[in-house]
């Protein structure tokens, strides 16, 4: 009896000392830590009076890049001489895909985030491999470079003319590049398919996007069989210049944003923010 007189005891004493329920609320009460610049470069801004977001129109819907670990695009708030320069690659074998993301901020450091993951066959994407690394001031030069590239006056969409007609691309292998620049108050978008002089006209952004990103996990290199080297698109397109081709707006193309991209160290008006 002694026994289950203490056992009574003990159950009653424990239900006395057990804590309150949790108050659903304090669930979202936790402020927020900063993310580290490598994984969120622009983090935590707001529009300031004045200020309108960049319109984006590159196909790509923001649940995407979230899917992909990313902001998406159309958050992203610029100031100055700030831009980002965004590639994805889609092969047209296999569902393997790759987004690379070069921010350079107005202090003058650049990031890159770049995904590799499978883009298939499931809600979200499979082993996706992550990369968010600080750039050296080397590749802040080099994206200077990028954006005054002549490459981002050519149309949205192309198709191949050899000279004796316009040809479009019927892509069965190799790689469809979608490359965005986002600089100051605007976005170019450029889509190539697979054909080699398509994608050679936009041969050196390539290589400074790619470039930027292998090195850093063999996983995400093993993504791209000939690393950055776009030598033999580079030739195709040189060669259908030199031939009398040239590459002319596809059907429905849509137009490139009026106006001119901002040079590299242009100075931009001073606006008023909040």
């Amino acid at each position: 009896m002694s026994g289950l007189i203490g056992l009574i005891a003990g159950a009653a004493l424990a239900v006395q000392q057990a804590p309150p329920p949790p108050d659903p609320a304090a669930w979202w009460s936790p402020v927020a830590p900063r993310p580290p610049a490598e994984l969120e470069p622009l983090a935590n801004r707001r529009l300031g009076k004045g200020e309108q977001p960049i319109p984006i129109d590159n196909g790509v819907e923001p649940l995407l890049y979230r899917l992909w670990g990313l902001q998406p695009l159309q958050n992203q708030i610029l100031r100055e001489d700030e831009l980002i320069l965004e590639v994805w690659a889609r092969p047209a074998r296999g569902v393997l895909q790759t987004v690379i993301r070069l921010t350079l901020r107005r202090d003058g450091r650049a990031f890159v985030q770049a995904r590799a993951g499978l883009g298939c066959c499931a809600p979200e994407i499979g082993r996706r491999v992550d990369i968010n690394a600080e750039l050296g001031a080397e590749a802040a030069k080099a994206l200077r470079v990028v954006a005054a590239d002549p490459a981002w006056d050519q149309p949205r969409s192309v198709i191949v003319d050899y000279g004796g007609g316009a040809v479009s691309a019927l892509c069965v292998d190799g790689v469809s590049w979608d490359v965005t620049l986002l600089a100051r108050g605007q976005a170019r978008h450029l889509r190539r398919a697979c054909d080699d002089a398509e994608v050679g006209s936009i041969a050196s952004i390539l290589v400074q996007a790619v470039g930027a990103s292998l090195g850093r996990d063999a996983r995400f290199d093993a993504a791209f069989s000939r690393a950055a080297d776009f030598s033999r698109q580079q030739r195709a397109y040189a060669d259908l210049l030199a031939s009398g081709g040239r590459l002319s707006p596809a059907q429905g193309s849509r137009a490139q944003p009026a106006g001119r991209l901002p040079a590299p160290g242009e100075a931009e008006a001073p606006k008023t923010r909040q």
